[in-house]
């Protein structure tokens, strides 16, 4: 058997690379980011947890887009193009799965919810080795995290992203200003096709409809700034709702749970 590249110091290394074809079933990496930093599009050989302990992430794949606040974290299966912009300073922890044991997880991106258990597992496991011991702590850590990862609550937040430039427009405006009041009638002249085509494009390349879509990226606005601490006032304010009972309301039908609540670390069981 051919020996493995020698690393300076595996217990620090901040290069996803080094972490790709190791002899173990799952390793965990540890990296500092500062605001406005961005990993550029990339993939790995092996399945992803994208994790930040502390932060905001925005992540971006060909299909759809995920903001990521504390106690989420997104699953990206082995090969997924993506990328990473980081809002305000972050903490990532990022864990990485061989083929053989991403296989029970998630085939597609996923949010997760992190329990404060599965928290603490990926902190103690980005302490150990790339190469950790077996028969040993490191290894039972290693096999709780993928437990824990079985047992992880799913979110449905996701942005699916269009491939047609109108409807692209359209997005990234939206996505700019989330309480931008338009509806998809305002939005033909300007990007040049009427509202019926823009309709059927929206259901057929995201399959949402604009409403929907909308809705989207202001519950993923809403909750990075819950997680920032911001008032539940103030932000259904700048989302365009009557008044904090209404989107709260909202809020609850779409995510199972009131914004107050929202946030809450997750059960351990």
């Amino acid at each position: 058997m051919p020996s493995l590249p020698t690393l300076p110091d595996p217990a620090r290394s901040i290069n996803a690379q080094d972490y790709q074809d190791r002899p173990r079933p799952v390793t965990a990496m540890a990296k500092e980011f500062p605001a406005g930093a961005q990993t550029g599009t990339h993939s790995h050989p092996r399945a992803q947890l994208v994790y930040a302990v502390e932060g905001i992430m925005r992540v971006t794949t060909p299909s759809g887009l995920w903001a990521l606040p504390p106690l989420r974290a997104l699953w990206v299966p082995a090969g997924v193009p993506h990328g990473v912009d980081m809002v305000g300073a972050v903490s990532m922890r990022s864990l990485y799965l061989q083929a053989e044991a991403a296989e029970r997880y998630w085939p597609q991106c996923q949010v997760v919810e992190v329990s404060g258990l599965l928290r603490e597992l990926i902190l103690a496991l980005t302490a150990e080795p790339i190469d950790y011991p077996l028969g040993g702590r490191a290894e039972q850590i290693a096999a709780l995290v993928l437990s824990e990862l079985s047992a992880a609550r799913v979110a449905p937040i996701q942005i699916p992203w269009p491939r047609d430039r109108r409807l692209q427009t359209i997005c990234t405006a939206i996505l700019d200003r989330p309480g931008l009041q338009r509806n998809v009638e305002d939005w033909g002249s300007e990007v040049g096709a009427s509202a019926r085509t823009l309709i059927r494009l929206f259901q057929a390349e995201l399959g949402l409809n604009y409403r929907q879509w909308v809705q989207q990226v202001r519950l993923a606005d809403a909750v990075c700034r819950l997680s920032l601490g911001e008032p539940i006032a103030r932000i259904a304010s700048d989302l365009g709702y009557r008044s904090p009972s209404a989107f709260s309301a909202m809020f609850h039908r779409a995510l199972g749970a009131p914004p107050h609540r929202y946030l809450r670390p997750a059960p351990n069981g």
